[in-house]
């Protein structure tokens, strides 16, 4: 198997954001309003309303999601700093979950 670099899984994260906007944009010219309603369940999954959560790459797809619903969406190059920020973090949060 191949390894990945950070900037290769940025650059897949844009790509599912964008093809997940794509249908956001589809379903919202079905149905004005449907964004409004996105939002607060995209903001849950990121988990940005909770202002003392540190977050972990399992918030990171729903963040780049969310970032791509403003007018200007995050470049891969900026994604893949902010991954390479969360990696940095994660094997202290980790290490501290999976003691016994």
């Amino acid at each position: 198997m191949a390894n990945l670099t950070t900037q290769q899984v940025a650059e897949l994260l844009v790509g599912i954001a964008r093809a997940q906007q794509a249908i956001v944009e589809a379903a919202e010219s079905q149905k004005a309003g449907f964004r409004a309603h996105l939002a607060p369940a995209l903001q849950t999954a990121a988990r940005t309303r909770n202002t003392g959560h540190t977050p972990t790459l399992a918030d990171f797809p729903a963040r780049v999601l969310l970032a791509h619903q403003g007018r200007n969406p995050p470049d891969a190059a900026q994604v893949a700093r902010e991954l390479e920020a969360l990696l940095a973090q994660e094997p202290v949060a980790a290490s501290a979950g999976g003691a016994p």
